[in-house]
């Protein structure tokens, strides 16, 4: 009996909680046009522990690219970002003007009331690696996402 104890304790130490518990809540693309070959994901992350988003990865993009808005002088611009930090218990949105998702290379058109599969990528700070599974809901041409809450 005391061996099936110390079995099972063992046991529950080898199954520890997941990596980072990342929560996705509404996620969206807006719709494309046919020769469209870009689109942008957007959406709120809220992670129980410290992580970075540090890869998106879908099977509709040939390349997809974690991206950032920013002023520079008076002039908006866009760059790519290496990893998004989500501090624990914080929600980070990923939305218009700020950081977001950019698919490249569109292998289809992003058509109204789809939904496109992505695979967030997240990595704590020992380096170990989660992939979290989102499925994305294609919004019409002229959506415009509520306010974050």
């Amino acid at each position: 009996m005391n061996r099936r104890l110390l079995a099972l304790a063992l046991a529950s130490l080898v199954s520890l909680p997941a990596l980072a518990q990342v929560s996705v809540s509404d996620p969206w693309i807006r719709a494309t046009v046919p020769q469209a070959k870009v689109a942008g994901a957007f959406m709120q992350l809220k992670s129980a522990r410290t992580v970075k988003l540090v890869e998106v990865k879908s099977p509709v993009a040939g390349r997809v690219e974690l991206h950032q808005m920013a002023m520079e002088g008076q002039t908006m611009r866009m760059r790519a970002v290496d990893a998004i930090e989500l501090p624990a218990g914080q929600t980070v949105n990923l939305a218009s003007g700020g950081y977001h998702v950019m698919l490249f290379d569109l292998k289809q058109q992003m058509k109204e009331g789809e939904q496109v599969p992505l695979t967030l990528v997240v990595q704590d700070a020992a380096g170990k690696r989660e992939n979290v599974a989102v499925t994305v809901s294609v919004k019409p041409l002229t959506y415009t996402a509520p306010a974050a809450h």
